[in-house]
Formats: C-alpha cells, sequence, structure tokens
C-alpha cells in the first residue's frame, strides 16, 4: 500500500500530538481529522488529564470537528490515528460517518478494527468505514514502547 504526501503529513501531525499526550502522562496516541486536504481536528489522549474515559484521541477529534461543522455526522473525512481504535472509537467512526480510517500501528489487547474484531467490517451496519493500516507504524509502535518502558522504570523505582 502506497501512501499520499498529504497522508504521510497527516500521521506526522498525530505523531506530534501522541508524544503531546506522552509528554502529559497519557498513553501516546494521536488523531487527526482531515476533509479533503484541510485539517477539521487533531488531539491526543487525554483520559487522565480530563478523568474522562472516553477522552481517546479519535472521540476527541470528533467532537472538536462535529462542533466547528454543527453536525455530528462528518462525512468524506479521513481520521488519521497512531494507534488501531477501540471498540467505542470504532463505533464512533460509523455514527459519525467517516470515511476513511488510516491507522498506524495494531492494538492487540483492545484494537476493534482487525487485532480483537472487526467492528468496522461488520455488514449489519448501516456505513462502512474503508481502512488502512501501516503509514509509520514502526514509529508508532517505538513512541508506545518507550512509553510503557518509562512508565514501568518509573513503577520499580517508586515514582
Amino acid at each position: 500500500m502506497s501512501f499520499s504526501e498529504w497522508d504521510q503529513r497527516c500521521m506526522t501531525l498525530a505523531l506530534e500530538e501522541a508524544r503531546r499526550a506522552a509528554d502529559r502522562g497519557e498513553v501516546p496516541v494521536g488523531a487527526v481529522l482531515t476533509r479533503g486536504e484541510v485539517v477539521l481536528a487533531h488531539g491526543g489522549n487525554a483520559q487522565i488529564e480530563l478523568h474522562d474515559a472516553t477522552a481517546h484521541a479519535e472521540i476527541r477529534v470528533l467532537r472538536e470537528a462535529g462542533v466547528r461543522d454543527s453536525n455530528y455526522r462528518l462525512p468524506g473525512t479521513t481520521l488519521y490515528v497512531t494507534l488501531e481504535p477501540c471498540t467505542m472509537c470504532c463505533g464512533a467512526l460509523v455514527h459519525a460517518r467517516v470515511g476513511r480510517l488510516v491507522f498506524a500501528t495494531r492494538e492487540p489487547r483492545a484494537g476493534a478494527v482487525l487485532s480483537t474484531g472487526a467492528i468496522l467490517d461488520n455488514p449489519a451496519l448501516n456505513h462502512r468505514v474503508e481502512w488502512v493500516e501501516g503509514l509509520y507504524e514502526t514509529e508508532s509502535a517505538d513512541l508506545l514502547r518507550q512509553f510503557f518502558q518509562q512508565r514501568r522504570g518509573d513503577q520499580e523505582k517508586g515514582t
């Protein structure tokens, strides 16, 4: 699969958001929502900061774009995210009518695009989200690995 220069720019921005999330102590996941070559919203995980289990990067950008568009439906959009979305986020993508998902790396424990389920490929759903994986997979996986290694090291030190 080849990715466009625009895809690469958007995933680079998502990775920057993931790094910002890590700097705040959040799991480093970043997301960018676009329509055409316009960025509608971008952000990172903020569950700890916002005391909100639903404050995943994907949900945050869908909310922001929905407010900007004055519509919870976001047809013709592409979501770039550094980690395979979970069940909640996949459901939100369907309800928002996102057209395309590009994610960097798989999430073997909670990813619901293909790792633990195939939510977006369910024929019973009334909307299909096209999806592709692998853009900056290594960079995203390395960022996550380093974050959790550091977190485990901090826990061993008692900090």
